[in-house]
């Protein structure tokens, strides 16, 4: 199987876990486009949708999924996003597609958060991706060098500004021993909005597509 059926696979494994009724909480990625493709086979069983970014807030619409703005919503009682590395906690690496910011605000409301990956995203320790922190525009330079304190390589991922307005710092060179401990270190700079460490937040589980069939990951 190509990596693109692999994604598919889980995009549409993860409708198992939509419940009707209900707002569903919709990432962004290649691997997601599957899973809102999936959702909009069942757009009439659910009240619809809270989206991370732009991109998926499109696709959603223009399938006919209604999109719900965070604030108007009590509860989501899934979210589905991918990720950009996992490890067998299902702690994450996310924000490859710089949307990280929306992505752990919308992990953080739901109830249930389901991770669809590739076999390839899962790895024994993070870091190999590099670790994306969105900053404010005029804090670059500093939360560059205090990324360096932290033992990271730094680089600025230029052109890119996320859907709040705001940069993206690349860190290369980390091996992630303990992800909740440096997210909590990182997000304390001042000038960073928020990094792409989902530890403290991780996956209730993962739907992981291999070669033999999608197999589900529990921490």
């Amino acid at each position: 199987m190509t990596q693109d059926e692999l994604k598919k696979a889980v995009g549409w494994a993860a409708l198992d876990y939509v419940e009707d009724g209900t707002i569903v909480g919709v990432g962004t990625g290649s691997t997601v486009n599957h899973f809102i493709d999936a959702l909009a086979t069942r757009k009439h069983d659910i009240k619809g949708a809270v989206s991370s970014s732009e991109a998926s807030t499109a696709k959603l619409k223009a399938l006919g999924i209604e999109v719900f703005d965070l604030n108007s919503v009590d509860e989501i009682a899934v979210y589905v996003d991918g990720a950009d590395e996992i490890n067998e906690r299902l702690q994450m690496i996310k924000g490859g597609g710089a949307a990280l910011t929306r992505e752990k605000i919308v992990a953080a409301v739901a109830r249930k958060f389901v991770c669809i990956v590739d076999q390839s995203k899962v790895v024994p320790v993070l870091g190999k991706f590099p670790l994306p922190v969105e900053v404010v525009p005029m804090a670059r330079s500093h939360v560059g060098r205090q990324l360096v304190k932290l033992g990271g390589n730094p680089a600025w991922r230029e052109g890119v500004v996320t859907d709040n307005g705001n940069w993206i710092i690349d860190v290369y060179g980390m091996a992630i021993i303990n992800p909740p401990e440096l997210e909590r270190q990182i997000n304390a700079i001042v000038g960073v909005v928020t990094n792409g460490l989902f530890a403290d937040r991780a996956a209730d589980l993962a739907l992981v597509g291999t070669t033999g069939g999608v197999t589900t990951l529990r921490p």
